[in-house]
């Protein structure tokens, strides 16, 4: 075992954090046997270290002053778990100056300052861990890094908001409604007060940045791509989607063919054989297909204190066993030769559609829809129509073939202009 022990700074002591000391305090032996050094957790601070967390902690290495961890030349590696853009981006910058390594499961502070943060890392010859940005507990961004780097990635599809998926999942198998199951939910704590982040689909598009980067070698702005949520989302859209032979799924998907990157955040019809129809509850689950590989699915708790804390410790033990070798590599986040000519705007892709409308019940109705698909060139695949809404208004599902979303676009603005037309027009994209 090599003498000099490693010392190891958390910054932030909530849910994760508390977690992480639980790791080490479950498998301390283990990590130290697999890094052959001694490893302390010398400092922890938080701006509460009053509250018992339900861990096991000295009281003597808590603290309420971030200085005690990046001003300690002794500490190696610093934890960053307070989430968040500031003070989070000080901390972690101020860290690597000092020549300490940094692990963090901050994927909103990397979506939106990866170049500044990873730019920091390389000058000071440091190493970043962020394992714990994407996926929760799920060994993912270092496979898809690493493990599948002579692939040429065609695609990635993810399951990667648990929130949202728990209230997907609710609605189709207990038939209640969006509220309803939001409202449950927030009670068992997977939605917050404030479920914005989550059911608006910020919090997928922030993590499909993360993995865009590792498998496409491109970093893109959240605003550069569509993002769109759940709430729209109704239960006849989930009872049409089973009659079709699928589930409905937030999904976040990055695919490339010919150099042209679609990048996009949106509830989507999967199908029931689909791999990815299958992931439910609070699960994640990322499914990709590589040009040699194959389709390789990544499946698990995608959050929760110990399954995070899981990835954030095993960030630290990688980094340790660098430190073993005195050798930080460069780490090249993506393929080192970026195929990407072009991002393709939300408006271009081309893909089926399914449509909910609500119109009135009298002759006339289905012909001036038509008329406006035909001249749009979207033809249908399917048309149902399914009992009785207010007033006597119907509801209508429609199913495309491949269409232009242009297309479908403006075939929405042209219907809900139609006097007969009595509700906004829905429409989600199949995969």
């Amino acid at each position: 075992m090599i003498n000099k022990a490693v010392n190891i700074g958390l910054i932030g002591f909530g849910t994760i954090g508390s977690g992480v000391v639980e790791n080490f305090n479950l498998n301390l032996p283990l990590i130290e046997d697999k890094v052959g050094r001694k490893v302390v957790l010398k400092k922890i601070v938080d701006l509460d270290i009053a509250t018992d967390r339900g861990v096991n902690v000295d009281p003597g290495i808590l603290s309420t002053d971030v200085n005690d961890i990046l001003e300690d030349p002794e500490i190696d590696i610093v934890i960053e778990l307070i989430g968040g853009y500031q003070p989070a981006l000080n901390f972690i910058l101020t860290a690597i100056s000092r020549g300490k390594h940094v692990v963090t499961a901050n994927k909103a502070l990397l979506a939106k300052h990866w170049e500044e943060v990873m730019a920091s890392a390389q000058k000071n010859r440091v190493r970043i861990g962020f394992e714990a940005s994407v996926g929760g507990g799920i060994p993912l961004l270092k496979p898809l890094n690493e493990s599948l780097a002579s692939n040429n990635i065609e695609s990635i599809y993810g399951i990667i908001n648990g929130t949202a998926n728990y209230i997907l999942t609710k609605m189709a198998d207990e038939q209640r409604d969006f509220a309803e199951v939001l409202k449950e939910a927030q009670e068992k704590g997977y939605a917050e007060a404030d479920p914005t982040f989550d059911i608006e689909g910020h919090d997928t598009a922030q993590k499909l940045i993360i993995l865009t980067k590792l498998g496409f070698g491109v970093y893109i702005k959240q605003e550069e791509f569509h993002v769109e949520g759940i709430t729209r989302i109704t239960l006849d859209d989930i009872e049409y989607a089973r009659e079709l032979g699928c589930s409905i799924k937030l999904l976040a998907i990055s695919t490339i063919t010919d150099g042209e990157l679609e990048v996009r955040v949106h509830p989507t019809l999967v199908d029931e054989k689909h791999l990815l129809s299958s992931i439910n509850d609070v699960y994640n689950g990322v499914y990709l297909i590589g040009d040699v590989v194959g389709p390789v699915l990544m499946y698990g708790q995608g959050a929760g204190m110990m399954p995070t804390a899981s990835a954030v410790v095993g960030d630290v033990i990688d980094i340790i066993e660098g430190m073993n070798c005195k050798i930080v590599k460069n780490v090249k986040y993506g393929p080192a030769k970026v195929r990407v000519t072009h991002v393709k705007d939300i408006s271009d892709i081309q893909t089926k559609y399914y449509l909910r409308l609500i119109v009135d019940d009298k002759p006339g109705v289905l012909h001036a829809i038509s008329g406006i698909l035909k001249d749009l060139n979207i033809s249908v695949d399917s048309v149902t129509q399914k009992g009785y809404g207010k007033e006597g208004s119907v509801p209508i599902f429609m199913v495309t073939h491949q269409a232009a979303e242009k297309n479908i676009r403006e075939a929405v603005k042209y219907m809900e202009k139609l006097e007969m037309v009595k509700d906004e027009i829905v429409f989600i994209r199949l995969l």
